[in-house]
């Protein structure tokens, strides 16, 4: 059976000066054309620095949109220091450059820095296997990203991100709009949709990862997940394991994506119809 994998960033569009993106939370107040205009004008006239970058990247295997970190954080000026004392073209704080064996001084070595960068974008890049986690990670710190995803019972970035700072949103908003502006927008959302076919999710404080490639329909609020368990022979908590979230969604919206595996997905949607039946039957029982 095909795997089918929802672009959950659908939608897409200019909408007068502002990109939307499937709601609110990729939309950001610069998305202007103006700053469209900006972001390519700061690239046009650092074209040497930012070819050094796009290379140094290509030969640590990082795509070269990654530039575009260091367009937000600094418009690629080596001597700019931020308010909370993050210096150079990559922000690098005291302690992250430390991690990392950078010096103080390395802060502003534009070569030292930029692989110093790449360095720690791989890392996280491990670890978290999305850009945009990745953009939100290099702000905020991985404690906060651990944090976020537990309070939100998921590791995907649209489900966990309204527990992070102000601050990081709005900077994964600007990486979004600075790749919109070098026409890379559509690959770092597809890298991010590719990311969520081995979903993380929490259970019990600990946090684990299921591999199984999933695949998805659609239900509305008329399932009972129990039902459904009881026809797949399966344990509802295995369900909730593949779909976090799913029981507020269906809540509030009466509908949701639902995932199983790809080896149960076929039995599930040949009874799908039995298994609404039921549950509309054993539901109204249950009221009268």
């Amino acid at each position: 059976m095909k795997t089918i994998v929802r672009n959950i960033f659908t939608g897409i569009m200019l909408l007068g000066t502002v990109i939307m993106v499937n709601g609110q939370f990729l939309t950001a107040s610069d998305t202007s054309e103006s700053s469209v205009k900006k972001y390519k004008g700061i690239i046009n006239n650092n074209k040497d620095l930012v070819e050094f970058i796009e290379q140094l990247l290509l030969q640590k295997g990082l795509p070269k949109h990654l530039r575009n970190l260091a367009l937000i954080e600094s418009h690629f000026d080596k001597n700019i220091t931020s308010g909370a004392g993050a210096v150079g073209i990559w922000q690098f704080m005291t302690s992250h450059a430390n991690q990392y064996g950078l010096t103080e001084q390395g802060r502003t070595d534009i070569y030292k820095s930029t692989k110093t960068a790449a360095i720690s974008l791989s890392n996280l890049y491990k670890k978290y296997n999305n850009w945009i986690t990745v953009v939100a990670a290099y702000n905020c710190g991985e404690g906060n990203i651990a944090k976020a995803m537990q309070a939100a019972g998921s590791s995907q970035y649209h489900e966990f991100y309204k527990y992070l700072p102000g601050e990081t949103i709005n900077h994964v908003k600007k990486y979004l709009n600075a790749c919109y502006a070098t026409g890379e927008l559509q690959s770092v959302l597809s890298n991010y949709n590719s990311s969520r076919l081995n979903k993380v999710f929490f259970e019990g404080g600990n946090r684990k990862v299921s591999n199984e490639t999933l695949s998805e329909t659609d239900i509305n609020a008329g399932f009972s997940l129990k039902v459904v368990a009881a026809e797949l022979k399966i344990d509802v908590d295995q369900i909730l394991a593949w779909n976090p979230g799913i029981e507020d969604e269906l809540q509030k919206k009466g509908e949701s994506t639902f995932y199983l595996p790809t080896d149960l997905m076929p039995d599930f949607l040949l009874r799908k119809n039995k298994i609404l039946m039921r549950s509309i039957k054993e539901g109204a029982s249950v009221q009268q």
